[in-house]
């Protein structure tokens, strides 16, 4: 791909200052010295790598009207240890392009299969990442803390996801806290996995939750949102999102049973550039137009 490269404007201002014989506006100069963009090697490779537009199949499929998740490119799969043992190079060989999992919940529970899923993943060559969930009973520090204990902190790795959502069936936990209550707890999870990862982390939630709580009145984040019975333009108004859960009953290959699907929002360019990919080598500065 390439563009023009305007030059010479700084010196059009300059006569321009200094009045003209003419009553005529000053012509601008012609377009000179055609740039070519340059892709970046790594760009190139990552997207050559990537396969796009799988259709998984579904224990349970719903209906879909107007948009569905087959019109984005890029799908990826959320896990847990309800998954049980996962072939990940199978998985990763059936085009999904990302994965988080399940690592931690409250300030004490690890999720038994989080080491072993986070090792087998990288191995396969998924770009993957981990999730906590959140519980309303314990305070946001503490949580973040446990999630930091328990998640390396590694380059390549997807951001980390803050699952907030109501818990129905929490034996222990019944609090229910007021929407400025839950998101100014979550701002307070946020802040604390930033500072450690560098990185703002992701926020998954459901409909009732986004609804009750408005949610997705917090700031700087990118939305991963739950919507199993239609596109989330009609289910969420308005919102922002970039990761959309459209079924809880997928079926990919190297999986038992029912597994979580979700598409990412844009093209792939967009994804690999959300995952910090970038698209052109810098343009160089002749060195005369550099010193002027």
């Amino acid at each position: 791909m390439k563009f023009h490269q305007l030059i010479g404007l700084g010196m059009l201002a300059a006569l321009a200052a200094c009045g003209s014989a003419t009553r005529e506006p000053v012509p601008p100069p012609p377009l000179e010295g055609e740039v070519e963009r340059v892709i970046d090697p790594a760009f190139a490779r990552a997207y050559a790598a990537l396969a796009t537009y799988p259709k998984y199949g579904d224990n349970d499929p719903h209906d879909w009207e107007g948009g569905t998740p087959w019109g984005y490119p890029i799908h990826g799969i959320d896990v847990a240890r309800y998954q049980g043992d996962i072939d990940w190079r199978q998985v990763g060989a059936a085009g999904v392009s990302f994965a988080w999992i399940k690592a931690t919940e409250g300030g004490d529970h690890l999720d038994p299969e989080f080491k072993s899923n986070w090792r087998a993943a990288r191995r396969a060559g998924l770009r993957r990442g981990a999730y906590h969930f959140y519980y309303f009973c314990r305070t946001p520090e503490e949580q973040a803390r446990w999630f930091i204990r328990n998640v390396p902190k590694e380059a390549g790795s997807l951001p980390p996801v803050l699952d907030i959502e109501w818990n129905h069936a929490s034996p222990s936990c019944k609090r229910r806290p007021s929407g400025a209550e839950a998101r100014h707890e979550a701002e307070r999870f946020i802040k604390k996995i930033e500072q450690h990862y560098g990185r703002r982390p992701v926020v998954y939630t459901t409909v009732d939750f986004y609804r009750d709580t408005g949610i997705g009145q917090l700031q700087g984040v990118d939305f991963w949102l739950r919507s199993v019975a239609g596109h989330p333009e009609q289910v969420y108004p308005g919102a922002h999102w970039v990761f959309w859960q459209y079924t809880g009953t997928g079926s990919v290959p190297g999986i038992k049973g029912n597994v979580d699907l979700n598409a990412f929002a844009g093209s792939a360019e967009n994804w690999l550039q959300w995952l910090g990919y970038r698209k052109y080598l810098p343009v160089e500065v002749p060195a005369a137009e550099a010193e002027g």
